[in-house]
């Protein structure tokens, strides 16, 4: 597994747990996200909603491992629609809070943009090294991003690569 999931009571508790990749974010953790986020979606019960990422890191952003696995670029965001853990954040944000450390690279940034509330602490960092690879953010961080921080600094972040902390 690489996501864990604990209720008590009203709050549910969703941890990346891939630590020993700073919670790279792969395929399997990305399906296991989007069912995570379902739960409160079909449970109004569910009060809350926190992120958490285990280890050192949120989430060091995508799997390279995994880049260019798949046969073409339009198979690839064709899953990331239809799978979208941004969607599925979206859909319960007003009751998410997402808890953010260490790096929050490329979906380790643009996925907790869409909780409702995002605290992150003295030692995050946050990155869309996007550019250097010559792609676009694609976990939806063109819409949840600037919703957060403004145009402006989103440029920054996603035309230069630059690295900036809290």
């Amino acid at each position: 597994d690489r996501v864990r999931v604990a209720r008590t009571g009203d709050r549910l508790d969703i941890t990346l747990d891939r630590p020993d990749v700073r919670n790279a974010l792969d395929t399997a953790m990305r399906d296991q996200l989007v069912e995570a986020f379902l739960l409160p979606t079909t449970d109004e019960t569910i009060t809350e909603v926190h992120l958490w990422g285990d280890g050192h890191d949120f989430c060091a952003g995508g799997d390279l491992d995994e880049f260019g696995s798949f046969p073409d670029p339009v198979s690839a965001h064709h899953v990331r629609l239809r799978q979208s853990v941004g969607r599925a954040i979206h859909a319960v944000s007003a009751r998410t809070t997402a808890h953010l450390h260490g790096a929050c690279i490329g979906s380790g940034i643009e996925l907790p943009a869409f909780a409702g509330t995002v605290v992150a602490d003295s030692s995050a960092t946050f990155a869309l090294p996007e550019v250097s690879l010559g792609l676009m953010p694609g976990a939806g961080g063109t819409m949840s991003i600037p919703r957060r921080i403004g145009r402006h600094h989103t440029a920054l972040l996603g035309l230069t690569g630059e690295r900036i902390d809290v």
